[in-house]
């Protein structure tokens, strides 16, 4: 399902650096702030997790929880703070309806991760609930100053987006979580996915 790939770290990794330049550019500094803490610490909880189960097989079994998702927790972070940055300049109402959306299709794609069987219930669950805790402590940060962002601060966002998308290519995240994962828990390979 392509919808799925709209969470992938290859994407909104990228995305979170073009809305933290953004922020920046428009001289928004405890957005730029908050968005840099709190998106890093959603992202940094997604990680934790997925190598804690990589190498212990840490999980709650009552509710088939092995890992937070970081699809739903990406999209949910980067899209609605995206759609407000786009979308405030034209009046509030915009900006904040544009927000929403991104939410909803956070929740949109946390169900099709469980329908397509990427995620249980509470992975999908929990990681949009991260990613929305990400976006809407920067929201209210830009809310509560009334920073509305013009062109320059886009141009800022696309340059950021292109050379860190270019950088991404080469990251490998998955080979290195596991590498990470083996090496602090010493074991020889690391749990599967599809045990539990």
């Amino acid at each position: 399902m392509r919808l799925l790939h709209l969470g992938d770290l290859e994407l909104t990794l990228p995305l979170a650096v073009a809305a933290g330049g953004w922020l920046l550019a428009a001289r928004a500094w405890r957005a730029a702030g908050a968005w840099a803490l709190l998106y890093a610490g959603a992202m940094a909880l997604v990680g934790g997790s997925k190598v804690a189960y990589l190498g212990w097989g840490t999980d709650i079994g009552a509710l088939d929880f092995k890992a937070f998702s970081g699809h739903a927790a990406g999209v949910t972070a980067v899209y609605p703070v995206l759609g407000y940055l786009l979308c405030r300049p034209i009046g509030r109402a915009w900006g904040l309806g544009a927000a929403g959306g991104g939410l909803a299709l956070g929740l949109v794609l946390a169900v099709a991760l469980v329908g397509q069987g990427e995620h249980a219930v509470a992975e999908a669950a929990t990681g949009w609930l991260l990613g929305a805790g990400a976006s809407l402590g920067t929201l209210y940060q830009l809310e509560s100053r009334g920073v509305a962002p013009g062109p320059a601060s886009a141009a800022c966002a696309v340059a950021l987006f292109l050379v860190a998308a270019l950088l991404m290519q080469s990251a490998h995240v998955g080979y290195w979580m596991i590498r990470l994962a083996l090496a602090l828990s010493g074991n020889a390979r690391p749990f599967s996915w599809d045990t539990c």
